[in-house]
């Protein structure tokens, strides 16, 4: 609808291939969804280490970034991080090799068929600065659940509430979220910033000092 071709920040998402059609941007992995495939992993083969091992690793780096000021590690922390990162996918490709090919497989078209978990292993593995990045970038955050919970009560409305009776009751209805989320992420609460608007103003933290 054409916002993603003109993004220039920092696209949090779930690895859904088209995004990486978009070149203009940063891209970073959503870990949310990293954590619940590694559980995946962790609860349908006890004999892998390296799934618990990783989980824990990325629940780790998070809380170490949410103590830290800058919401960001220095150099040195995050390349020790690297290190263990890197050592669990060792690990896994130890744990998990690849199947020996098929007889005949130059005959078969397409990709070599690879199991769910070969290919979590092989995406932490392919697209580790994406799915770090917000251990080293202040406003990069570790999910993108955020913004998945933004839009949520849209779809509520759609599927419970009977849906939309016409065009402009659901751009009034997005325009009135949009305001009540931007002043929630200010530390606004949604009473004060309703009566702030019907004082005909906008809250304070909404400018910015030159």
């Amino acid at each position: 609808i054409g916002i993603l071709p003109h993004f220039r920040g920092t696209l949090i998402h779930d690895h859904w291939k088209p995004y990486y059609t978009y070149q203009h941007c940063q891209h970073g992995l959503c870990n949310a969804h990293h954590i619940r495939e590694l559980q995946w992993v962790i609860d349908n083969h006890a004999q892998c280490t390296w799934s618990k091992s990783m989980q824990d690793l990325l629940l780790e780096i998070n809380e170490a970034v949410n103590k830290t000021e800058k919401n960001c590690l220095d150099d040195v922390t995050a390349n020790a991080y690297r290190v263990r990162f890197r050592r669990i996918i060792q690990t896994g490709d130890v744990e998990m090799p690849l199947p020996p090919p098929e007889p005949d497989q130059s005959k078969k078209r397409g990709r070599e068929k690879k199991s769910k978990e070969r290919n979590l292993l092989e995406r932490l593995r392919d697209f580790e600065n994406d799915v770090l990045r917000f251990m080293i970038e202040t406003d990069v955050p570790f999910t993108n659940n955020r913004g998945e919970n933004d839009i949520r009560m849209t779809k509520v409305q759609q599927k419970i509430s009977g849906c939309f009776k016409s065009i402009d009751g659901a751009k009034i209805f997005c325009r009135v979220r949009s305001y009540l989320l931007t002043a929630q992420k200010h530390g606004v609460t949604p009473t004060d910033a309703l009566k702030t608007l019907f004082d005909g103003k906008l809250p304070a933290v909404f400018f910015t000092e030159k």
